[in-house]
């Protein structure tokens, strides 16, 4: 490798060290305050960096929210998304990853507060991994014969609405031990599953979701004790 090279990927390095930064401390002060309540001096102050380093990474805090709700999306279904894919069928695979994805919030409640107080998700469908994997499955669940025919927008929204409601309940502590399995079950309904099959498939047996040791929001969840 070149020195030339080797400059390059050190500084790419290190920008992107600044960025996740940057990011952890934005989503500490969300989890705490809300999105709406944050300020750019917020997120300098508790980054202890530079109003200057702030501006060379986002132009406001608004664009620093929109770039940390398609990290912390994003990685969700990264996590998730190899669990789910081991199953064929597309209806099992999309009440695994909404029962995953429950189950990660009951652990690391300030992710469903995130997520719920940000709207999740409604970013734009080339950021956001969620609509690449859900109505990867959803199409392929109505190409089957598994799903209802009907406009993407509807299916997507019948799955998308019904998480968001269902991670706020989950993150405040609310929900029954089973909610995961009625959330998946109902969905899986909406989109024209029978009573009976929807529920063979919500109650499969799961792995538990495990957040790498590099994930943006695992050190903020632990400093939390959440």
């Amino acid at each position: 490798m070149t020195d030339t090279n080797h400059r390059t990927l050190f500084a790419a390095e290190r920008r992107h060290r600044m960025r996740v930064r940057l990011m952890q401390s934005a989503l500490q002060l969300m989890a705490i305050h809300g999105p709406t309540q944050i300020s750019i001096d917020d997120v300098i102050n508790h980054a202890e960096v530079s109003r200057g380093t702030f501006y060379k990474y986002f132009n406001a805090p608004a664009d620093l929210v929109v770039a940390l709700a398609i990290e912390v999306s994003n990685e969700m279904i990264r996590v998730l998304d190899p669990m789910v894919i081991e199953f064929d069928d597309p209806a099992e695979r999309l009440a695994a990853g909404m029962r995953l994805m429950l189950r990660f919030v009951r652990s690391y409640p300030v992710l469903g507060s995130f997520v719920t107080r940000l709207g999740w998700p409604h970013l734009n469908h080339d950021e956001h991994m969620f609509y690449t994997f859900a109505l990867r499955d959803i199409k392929l669940g109505m190409r089957t014969g598994k799903f209802d025919r009907m406009h993407l927008d509807v299916a997507s929204n019948i799955l998308a609405g019904s998480m968001i409601g269902a991670i706020h309940t989950v993150s405040t502590g609310s929900a029954p031990s089973n909610y995961p399995e009625q959330v998946a079950a109902g969905v899986l309904k909406g989109l024209g599953v029978s009573q009976q099959e929807a529920q063979r498939i919500a109650t499969i047996r799961l792995p538990a979701p495990k957040l790498g040791s590099t994930s943006i929001f695992i050190s903020v969840a632990q400093s939390l004790a959440l």
